[in-house]
């Protein structure tokens, strides 16, 4: 792995994931079991956990990106770890969970991303299936791109007597509905396109047939890492308070407005926008001390 030499530290060590640098400001992360079809085991959501508050850490890094090896993003948890754990533990149905318990999250969720607030914007690549805790993941990413032949969805976890509890339910019915979001969640049924998934608004874009999606997702990640990275940080600040903040439109405004917003008013990269957009050039951003 080749760092660039704008990072700060080096990335934490994560089991099975390779972390790359593919474009400037932008970072790459691959889940790497493709025979256990990038299931995550219990073991590893702390340490993607910290990979993620690393990436928030870094001022040259303004946008990332996460998929999977093989024909799968991620099938969800390491079931056969679950499997030996049940049978060492006895019945703890009580408290069974997508991955785990329900006492086994960090409090990022699944994949350290599940439930992550977090500072900067990931991208879902999603290359394959995309079942159970994968599916939690995708929800709570920023933007999400699916091959438009390979990619399958669904949230399986009550055909094999768990739950979703990572983060999705409450997330799934504020994006596609009560009524869409029971059938996926009460019905358990896999293999729902990313063309239904664009429909409900679970998806942004697909890839026609011969595009690669993780280089499509490439360029969406420099897209962002392209615009003002202290704009793109209060604005998915702003998004965020809207989304699960619990609060209407005009304080989620006002909150952003008093708070994260006024350390960049008349900041350097505001001036800059604003002075580039009167030049009629290209803006030349400084990394966000955000």
């Amino acid at each position: 792995m080749t760092l660039p030499t704008q990072l700060t530290c080096p990335p934490p060590p994560v089991a099975d994931t390779r972390i790359t640098f593919p474009r400037p400001h932008v970072l790459l992360v691959t889940l790497d079991r493709p025979k256990s079809l990038n299931a995550i085991p219990s073991s590893q959501h702390l340490a993607l956990a910290n990979v993620w508050n690393w990436y928030d850490s870094q001022p040259y890094l303004r946008c990332a990106v996460l998929t999977g090896s093989g024909r799968a993003f991620c099938a969800g948890a390491d079931l056969k770890e679950w499997d030996t754990r049940n049978s060492n533990a006895g019945d703890s149905s009580s408290k069974q969970a997508e991955g785990g318990t329900a006492t086994s999250w960090t409090p990022e969720g699944f994949g350290g991303l599940s439930n992550r607030l977090g500072k900067k914007p990931i991208v879902a690549a999603v290359n394959g299936l995309c079942y159970g805790g994968g599916m939690e993941m995708a929800i709570n990413c920023d933007l999400v791109i699916a091959d438009g032949q390979k990619a399958k969805f669904g949230l399986p976890e009550v055909t094999k007597g768990v739950v979703a509890l990572a983060g999705a339910l409450p997330r799934l019915i504020r994006t596609v509905g009560r009524q869409r979001a029971g059938e996926m969640a009460l019905l358990g049924r896999i293999g729902y396109s990313p063309q239904q998934m664009k429909e409900w608004g679970l998806v942004n874009f697909t890839t026609a047939e011969g595009q690669d999606v993780v280089e499509e997702a490439l360029k969406l990640a420099e897209e962002v890492a392209g615009n003002s990275p202290d704009a793109v940080l209060v604005s998915r600040e702003g998004l965020r308070l809207g989304w699960e903040g619990g609060v209407g439109p005009v304080l989620a405004t006002e909150i952003v407005e008093r708070g994260i917003y006024g350390r960049i008013d008349k900041g350097e990269n505001m001036r800059e926008g604003t002075r580039s957009f009167v030049e009629k050039r290209k803006p030349k951003w400084v990394d966000s001390k955000l």
